[in-house]
């Protein structure tokens, strides 16, 4: 591992990314510590920005946002001016959840979360207003197998 994290400190790592809402002793009953030892270790991983913040995961299909749908671009500008600009725009629309600039046939790839056809639409409209792309190709997901899995430590 880049951070050169030990054994205790991947323990750690992976009991926050299956419930960060641990509390400080069950997270230290966890991993084998006492509290004040799990205490000292987690501040050392978030000074170490190894731990950045936490969040909920929610259940998007209980919210109605059934519709997962990657987004593959292709563009003809490269210039750190119009990649500046293009990241602010896209930044901007809400439903992009997953933002990356890849290597191959594309040059961007965008995970965009709504709740149906007319809502991917707009995010559609949205992204291509104002914006010169080369080309915009969806794959729309049928199943979601797993999603947000946490990393392998």
């Amino acid at each position: 591992m880049s951070k050169n994290i030990d054994q205790i400190d991947r323990s750690i790592l992976r009991a926050l990314q299956q419930d960060a809402s641990l509390s400080q002793r069950d997270l230290a009953e966890t991993v084998g510590l006492s509290q004040n030892a799990c205490w000292r270790r987690l501040k050392v991983l978030n000074e170490r920005g190894l731990l950045m913040g936490s969040t909920a995961r929610v259940d998007r299909k209980q919210l109605g946002l059934d519709l997962v749908v990657f987004v593959m671009l292709r563009t003809r500008h490269h210039s750190a001016e119009w990649l500046q600009h293009f990241r602010r725009h896209v930044l901007t629309i809400p439903e992009v959840v997953d933002f990356h600039r890849i290597g191959g046939d594309y040059d961007y790839q965008l995970k965009v979360v709504t709740e149906d056809m007319a809502g991917y639409d707009h995010v559609y409209q949205r992204l291509i207003d104002g914006i010169e792309l080369d080309s915009v190709t969806s794959y729309f997901a049928m199943e979601s197998i797993a999603e947000g899995r946490p990393l392998p430590l």
